[in-house]
């Protein structure tokens, strides 16, 4: 069982040692990371991704429950306790929604034959256009993969860490993705621009030229912060809705949501 891992301090571009000693992230904390476009974001989560030991451009280590993880959780896909899923993933099997989850479900030794239909359904709380079992999963577009691959992570991979690459940009209804990862004991990591997302979690990572510049953790204020932050884009999310259905934005609908 993964309690916690720990990331070791690396280098910025510049070969500039990071200025934290340790980050330790527990069992069903979540955190995010933000910073201009090329400042480090995904260098980060992808050295969590490949277990680093000082063996990426970083130099950073990854610590699992205080140690070096052995090789064949590094190496071996089946044992990797990690997901992570970003804006460019892609699914290039030419299999159906169903035969996809079912693949999956039957690697990870799974006999619950309920499995398949729950993670559809999850994913289908991600996304405003319904998947269904017998859609291609070369033909869902970017918010639905990403929906299904989050599902997927949650419900069959059971992956204790899950690393989420700014997955606001890809269509998904982002609200019901924080609601449910809430309610997990998984260690959660954001990449996002998005001030909803960043400011919901209990601590954020400031990346600059490749390294972690400062750590913030939330305060009273910004919990308040966060949740009219939130209150605004589920009214923003009616308008986009209405907007995608194609229906005509008044001003009287905008007025209604905003008033």
């Amino acid at each position: 069982m993964i309690k916690e891992i720990t990331i070791l301090p690396g280098q910025d571009k510049n070969e500039n040692k990071e200025i934290f000693d340790q980050i330790t992230l527990q069992a069903g904390e979540t955190i995010s990371i933000v910073g201009p476009t090329g400042s480090g974001k995904t260098a980060f989560i992808t050295d969590i991704e490949l277990l680093a030991q000082g063996d990426t451009s970083t130099r950073r280590y990854i610590l699992i429950n205080g140690k070096i993880p052995p090789d064949e959780i590094r190496y071996d896909p089946a044992q990797k306790p990690i997901a992570m899923i970003t804006q460019n993933t892609k699914c290039f099997a030419d299999l159906s929604v169903q035969e996809f989850l079912t693949i999956h479900a039957r690697a990870r030794k799974i006999n619950n034959q309920q499995i398949v239909g729950d993670t559809l359904k999850l994913a289908n709380k991600f996304t405003g256009e319904k998947i269904k079992l017998q859609n291609k999963v070369t033909i869902l577009s970017g918010g639905q993969t990403r929906s299904l691959l989050i599902a997927d992570a949650l419900l069959i991979g059971a992956a204790p860490i899950i690393l989420l690459d700014e997955i606001e940009n890809a269509g998904i209804f982002k609200q019901e993705v924080l609601e449910i990862i809430r309610s997990t004991s998984k260690i959660i990591i954001f990449v996002t621009h998005d001030p909803v997302i960043a400011l919901s979690t209990k601590k954020r990572l400031i990346m600059g030229n490749g390294a972690v510049k400062k750590i913030v953790f939330q305060n009273k204020s910004e919990s308040g912060a966060a949740q009219n932050l939130l209150e605004f884009d589920q009214k923003m999310g009616i308008i986009r809705e209405n907007l995608r259905a194609g229906y005509e934005i008044t001003q009287e609908l905008v007025s209604a949501n905003f008033a």
